[in-house]
């Protein structure tokens, strides 16, 4: 028998995020991620080594790469459109459920239980947090970026989300943004030296 569970995350690539937003920097699902994946992984040692929190790091990565993945079926509702009507947001959340089961459905039975721990995860632990946190911090980071090159499109919303990241009660998370985020704001040369 043949799963095509791989073969349809690939197409992750092809969906596009940002939508309401003018980009001089494309960005798609597949490249948030692994970047999401990257930073929700630091987060997590930070918290170890500094913090003595628990976590599981690589757990945690494959928790952030995964994320995303039922958008490879819904596509990226702008987080304005999903965050500002409480009614939309809940049946977003439906058909996310049911898109991550369509995934699942497409491994065999044997992989299923631990791909769902991917999928579906429990969203109120305490790995799910730091994924959010580092998803959060993907956003400003994009900001940052698009701000570099002259786009103020993005101007709002790099306030705003900057504002729900220093709300985030995490020692992790603020060391994360102290000691990695300001070379997102820089050119080559300055980070090269």
């Amino acid at each position: 028998m043949s799963y095509h569970f791989f073969a349809y995350l690939s197409r992750m690539k092809y969906i596009l995020r940002w939508g309401l937003m003018r980009n001089t920097i494309p960005e798609n699902v597949m490249e948030h991620s692994m970047q999401a994946a990257m930073f929700a992984h630091a987060i997590a040692l930070i918290g170890k080594e500094r913090y003595g929190k628990t976590y599981d790091a690589q757990h945690i990565m494959a928790l952030a790469l995964y994320h995303d993945a039922s958008e490879v079926i819904t596509g990226d509702l702008p987080t304005p459109i999903k965050n500002n009507n409480p009614a939309i947001k809940m049946e977003y959340n439906k058909i996310a459920d049911v898109a991550a089961q369509r995934l699942l459905n497409m491994l065999p039975d044997d992989l299923k239980p631990h791909y769902r721990k991917l999928i579906s995860p429990d969203e109120s632990s305490d790995e799910w947090r730091i994924v959010k946190a580092a998803d959060r911090i993907c956003a400003y980071v994009k900001c940052l970026e698009e701000s570099k090159v002259g786009n103020r499109e993005f101007a709002e919303a790099q306030v705003g989300i900057l504002n729900s990241i220093q709300a985030i009660e995490l020692p992790e998370v603020k060391d994360f943004m102290r000691e990695f985020v300001p070379g997102f704001a820089m050119s080559l040369d300055q980070i090269s030296t």
